[in-house]
């Protein structure tokens, strides 16, 4: 259950006739049992567990958290400044429900945290640690949304359309809906002496909503501050949650420049049918400092069918291919394809019970994480494989849990 505190009741000073203002604390805890048949430790220098993919692997059971939903807890609130614009504020911090650990070790509020000011007639602007323009507007028509990021995300969440990627030192606007239309910019500060642009974040996006339709397209770039060579993390693109790193994209993470174009949208045949779409296309530049050569890029289509046969169960099912171009002397591109179910039952309208399945088939080539040596493509479902992938062509891996919202 939210909780809404008005400022009064936090006894602080009493603020004039016209204004009112209001603090929400809120939260989830999600907790389950996940299994792979296939887990390995990624290697920052071969990709994977071995350059040749073997027939098994070391299948895993293991607890998990956040799968449906980041276990997190936040505070957010607003305050009427009069005139139709408000004061508004967010703070969440991302934990493990199973350790009690930070989700991002050293973050005090890993997730979200901004400030900013908001009009009906005029947009929203806000400061701080965010979201880019380009997730916000996309996410909704995103595999995440029904097959969760963890399993369903597009392999290593290579077109950041899940949760993973928030940038620090944000200046988001956004305009109202206009006959359906929002637009949205945001532009990340580098804050590099001698060079305005090293380390920037910046993402274009704009929505359309019309009826049971819904289609969006965005653009999003982000900078290594180090021109290439130096492995993305908190002072190469001034993140702090550098964009996912998985078997997918390990041999290039020296990459001078990150660019993902994307496009999403979905349509509801009726309250119990709807389906969902996405496409990008992303590309890593090298530097002069990069230990690839040739741009490399990933193009990704998918698609999500969602069923509500009745109020309290949802079942959906997903399918994603995702092809790699043939650079950097590789003849034969890696490919993935990528298949998903989920079913989802509410106990209540705050807990619910879920399961997730997945499949992943990897093939061709693509480089290790040295940039250098050509290695066969290993699978990786969603994003919680990332850090695990399989030490072969395929993955398997199910999940079961609880989550609770309050």
């Amino acid at each position: 259950m939210k909780k809404a505190l008005a400022t009064s009741a936090l006894g602080l000073v009493a603020l004039g006739a016209h204004a009112q203002s209001s603090v929400t604390l809120y939260g989830i805890v999600d907790t389950g049992i996940g299994y792979q048949n296939s887990s390995t430790t990624l290697s920052p220098t071969t990709g994977a567990a071995s350059a040749r993919p073997s027939p098994g692997g070391s299948s895993q059971v293991k607890m998990i958290n956040g799968i449906w939903a980041g276990s997190r807890f936040g505070l957010k609130g607003a305050e009427d400044l009069g005139g139709g614009t408000k004061a508004i504020f967010q703070l969440e911090q991302g934990f493990n429900s199973a350790t009690g650990a930070q989700s991002v070790s050293g973050l005090g509020f890993s997730r979200q945290a901004w400030v900013g000011v908001t009009n009906g007639s005029f947009g929203t602007l806000t400061a701080g640690r965010q979201y880019t323009s380009y997730y916000t507007l996309l996410s909704p028509y995103s595999p995440t949304t029904w097959l969760t990021g963890a399993y369903g995300a597009h392999p290593g969440d290579i077109d950041s359309l899940d949760t993973l990627y928030r940038a620090n030192n944000s200046l988001v606007y956004t305009t109202p809906s206009i006959h359906g239309l929002t637009v949205s910019g945001s532009y990340s500060l580098g804050g590099n002496a001698g060079s305005f642009s090293a380390g920037q974040t910046w993402s274009v996006a704009a929505q359309y909503l019309y009826g049971p339709f819904g289609l969006a397209a965005g653009i999003q770039r982000i900078d290594n501050a180090a021109n290439g060579g130096t492995t993305w993390n908190s002072t190469t693109s001034n993140n702090g949650s550098q964009p996912a790193v998985s078997a997918i994209n390990n041999g290039f993470q020296t990459a001078a420049k990150q660019q993902r174009v994307a496009v999403t949208g979905g349509y509801a045949f009726s309250s119990q049918w709807d389906v969902s779409f996405a496409y990008s296309n992303v590309q890593y530049a090298p530097g002069v400092n990069s230990f690839f050569h040739g741009t490399a890029i990933w193009n990704t289509g998918g698609a999500v069918l969602h069923w509500k046969p009745f109020t309290a169960l949802d079942l959906a099912a997903g399918y994603s291919y995702t092809r790699a171009t043939e650079s950097n002397g590789i003849t034969s591109a890696a490919t993935y394809n990528q298949f998903n179910l989920a079913q989802y039952y509410s106990l209540s309208k705050r807990t619910g019970l879920y399961a997730l399945e997945a499949y992943q088939r990897a093939n061709g080539q693509t480089l290790a994480g040295n940039g250098r040596s050509i290695i066969d493509a290993t699978a990786s479902i969603g994003d919680a494989q990332n850090g695990s992938p399989s030490s072969s062509r395929s993955q398997v891996a199910v999940g079961v849990g609880i989550i609770h919202k309050f």
